[in-house]
């Protein structure tokens, strides 16, 4: 671990658990990010992980013509994806389409993206030796498609609503990194923390010095806003979880508070975990739906605006259903300024594009001012 690794809770910025000034009412294109710095919206503002994906006729077409690292890599590409939800929808933000591997190729490493198989790792990286050996590019090279996907994004919004850059959390790269591949357990990388911690804290210190350049980049192109994606750290325990990864996901979230915006951190599984999350330095913390969102926002503490949190799999069922469910997290909202509707995890392949549609409109209907 490097000596700039922040301390374990420490917190930047103002001190939480005071309530922001209440000044006017936002402009529904702001309402988004008026809802991360937890002021008050005209509507509780809504949008979708994985909002542009398989649920389109329109983005199967592409599919059919090109690979998904081809999608994610040609910008003209990037921001036909980006922007294929917005209007059938009706969400409140968009998110630059992109892949959260994308990072490790500032490192110089290999790797496919495979139907049904996910991440796979040409050259696993399980020692102290594999870690040395990495590369160290500037983002903005390596990924410089990237970049001019979310300045061409940014030219078509026109500032008709704002964008979300993101990237994938320390953790979960180091998990596909050191296994080759998605798994169940994950039950290496694990291995590697306790067996040679070394080797763990050498391989997490290059991934987040290299995931907070990809994010300022994102920054400097013109993101209005950050989710660090942490999908697999609910496997952990809260003890392993604040040594051996919140350290990193501070660095990252810390190393982004000067930029001015605002700073999403969402896991899954992560019930157990939100405390330390959210000390790691977020604005905005993301619940899934294993855990209620009153006792989340409860858990997580009164200075911190709150993502989520409906189960994706509800969508699937009937439309009585999506609107049951819906209007019980608005309701254990409770009126709390700085909520963010959106799912527990991402849009499932089977969705109908009406049940999204009829639920930005529900959220909005149902949270008018007055």
């Amino acid at each position: 671990m490097s000596a700039d690794t922040p301390a374990a809770g420490t917190q930047p910025g103002a001190a939480r658990g005071t309530e922001p000034p209440a000044p006017q009412r936002p402009a529904p294109e702001q309402r988004f990010l008026a809802a991360c710095r937890r002021r008050p919206t005209d509507r509780t503002p809504v949008w979708f992980m994985r909002q542009a994906g398989r649920i389109f006729p329109e983005y199967r077409a592409l599919r059919e013509r090109y690979d998904f690292l081809t999608l994610c890599r040609t910008p003209d590409l990037i921001t036909q994806v980006t922007l294929m939800p917005l209007e059938p929808l009706g969400v409140d933000a968009a998110i630059i389409f992109a892949d959260i591997m994308l990072p490790l190729e500032a490192l110089g490493i290999a790797y496919d993206l495979r139907e049904g198989t996910g991440p796979v790792i040409q050259q696993p990286v399980r020692t102290a030796a594999d870690v040395a050996r990495l590369a160290r590019r500037d983002p903005r090279e390596a990924n410089a498609y990237l970049y001019e996907g979310i300045r061409q994004v940014k030219r078509e919004l026109g500032g008709r609503l704002p964008l979300i850059g993101f990237a994938g959390a320390p953790f979960t790269l180091a998990c596909y990194l050191v296994e080759g591949r998605s798994s169940r357990e994950f039950t290496r990388a694990r291995a590697l923390m306790h067996g040679d911690p070394a080797a763990w804290h050498a391989l997490m210190d290059v991934l987040s010095d290299t995931i907070l350049d990809y994010l300022r980049a994102q920054v400097e192109a013109g993101v209005d806003a950050v989710q660090l994606f942490d999908s697999w750290v609910g496997g952990l325990s809260p003890w392993d979880y604040e040594e051996f990864v919140m350290p990193y996901s501070a660095r990252i979230l810390q190393g982004l508070a000067g930029t001015g915006v605002p700073r999403i951190h969402f896991g899954t599984g992560t019930a157990t975990l939100l405390p330390l999350m959210a000390r790691a330095g977020a604005d905005v913390v993301g619940v899934d739906w294993r855990i209620g969102l009153d006792e989340a926002w409860d858990r997580i503490g009164p200075g911190y605006a709150v993502q989520g949190n409906l189960d994706p799999a509800v969508l699937l069922g009937p439309w009585e259903a999506v609107e049951r469910r819906a209007r019980d997290v608005l309701r254990r909202v409770g009126g709390r300024p700085g909520h963010i509707f959106n799912l527990g995890h991402g849009v499932l392949p089977g969705t109908p594009v009406d049940h999204l549609r009829r639920l930005v409109e529900l959220v909005h209907s149902t949270t008018a001012a007055g």
